[in-house]
């Protein structure tokens, strides 16, 4: 078999083969491109941090896992983002509780969180400055101890240091820390007033908007949705213009404007603003969903959900314009053909009838008839011309008045 017959044999096998290894590629470049992109979004806990390196690890798992720490005169536990006691035979002593996600932040080198309590026992610790009792800072290592060796897979309390008072304590805790999340762009903020962050805080989607609600949905009378953004003006740069999904792809007209839509950098000081005009082109009884998307330069993109219920039909922005414009030209037209057949119609009667003054108007004579019909006599002392057999006591009385001027003329200066 020759090297031209092979080919022609096994081209029809080879290129389907092809086909799906090139398909199967770009699959897999694009579902990890879209799991490498993924948005930040808060947990649903405030047991949380941003390490150093602005990535998100969630510890919501580890809320109340207990650490314990055998020391001479009592032994110490730790409740992870829950509170910090010293049980002993005398009792128990409270050296604070976690509040707020604020005290559980990045640490400095070779620690990697910090996780603060606050509001312990306040007896004998009454001269502390902020009087808010006795409290303790844990010092998170992710691995092993940085004295020594941790025993237990779940980690364990390295070292356990006291001041003097007893009023504050310092504890090394190792865990291991492998739920390492998207990176996070701090100080980035959307909102729907300049000074808010309901849709976007700190970088990370709020709850209600991270995927679609229809108790956060917008109305159908609401045609226009103003969002406000900022960020901090040093990294303001790394902001990218928003892109729009829609879900259906039809049934919803969105556009996009605004500062924001064209590229213009936040800032604190001056947020940009990003206009959503949306339309119902076709009512449903689910809302549709605008997945908005803006992209952070070396940072997980900023991704949230709008909805919009869509109870009726709209029209568009410009139709009642369009009508009332329609309407104006038209009045326009009728009134400059009114004025064109006025005219016309008086220079006619003018010059051809022989008609003057008001009866040369179009539609006079039509008028005075209907005037005369419902007066049952003539209007304004007119008669027609066929009528010769009438009297005309008008006219008897003017060739009167005429004789009558003429004899005085006479007598004028007569002696």
């Amino acid at each position: 078999m020759t090297m031209r017959s092979w080919k022609s044999c096994n081209f029809p096998i080879i290129f389907p083969l092809l086909s799906y290894f090139c398909l199967s590629a770009f699959l897999t470049a694009t579902y990890s491109s879209r799991a490498v992109s993924a948005s930040a979004v808060v947990p649903t806990s405030n047991c949380y941090a941003l390490d150093n390196t602005s990535r998100l690890v969630d510890f919501t798992d580890w809320i109340g896992h207990p650490f314990e720490y055998d020391g001479q005169d009592g032994d110490l536990v730790v409740r992870f983002c829950k509170d910090v006691e010293k049980r002993s035979q005398a009792g128990y002593i409270d050296f604070g509780h976690y509040t707020t996600s604020r005290y559980f932040v990045s640490g400095p080198e070779p620690l990697d969180f910090t996780q603060k309590f606050h509001s312990g026992d306040l007896m004998n610790c009454e001269h502390t400055f902020d009087k808010m009792g006795r409290t303790a800072q844990v010092n998170i290592v992710c691995g092993k101890c940085i004295s020594g060796s941790c025993k237990g897979d779940l980690g364990c309390i390295c070292s356990v240091s006291y001041d003097k008072s007893m009023c504050s304590v310092t504890i090394e805790l190792a865990i291991p820390c492998t739920n390492h999340g998207p990176r996070v762009f701090k100080g980035f903020t959307v909102g729907f007033n300049p000074r808010s962050w309901e849709i976007v805080y700190n970088g990370m989607t709020q709850l209600g908007f991270e995927k679609a609600y229809n108790e956060f949905s917008f109305g159908t009378d609401q045609t226009d949705l103003s969002l406000y953004i900022t960020a901090i003006s040093s990294f303001s740069g790394l902001v990218g213009k928003p892109v729009f999904q829609i879900y259906p792809q039809s049934g919803l007209e969105v556009k996009l404007s605004g500062s924001a839509a064209n590229g213009a950098a936040p800032s604190t000081l001056s947020p940009s603003v990003l206009n959503v005009n949306w339309r119902c082109e076709i009512a449903q009884e689910d809302p549709y969903e605008v997945h908005i998307q803006i992209p952070i330069e070396g940072y997980n993109p900023i991704e949230f959900t709008l909805t919009k219920i869509c109870e009726y039909k709209q029209g568009r922005e410009g139709d009642s314009m369009r009508g009332w414009a329609t309407f104006g030209i038209l009045s326009c037209v009728m009134v400059v053909l009114s004025f064109v057949f006025c005219c016309g119609g008086f220079i006619y009667k003018t010059r051809v009838q022989n008609q003057y003054g008001i009866y040369a108007l179009p539609g006079m004579t039509i008028l005075s008839a209907c005037l005369e019909a419902v007066s049952s006599r003539p209007v304004g002392g007119y008669n027609s011309g066929s009528d010769s057999s009438g009297n005309f006591p008008n006219q008897a009385s003017w060739d009167s008045s005429q004789i009558n001027q003429r004899n005085n003329e006479r007598r004028y200066g007569s002696i």
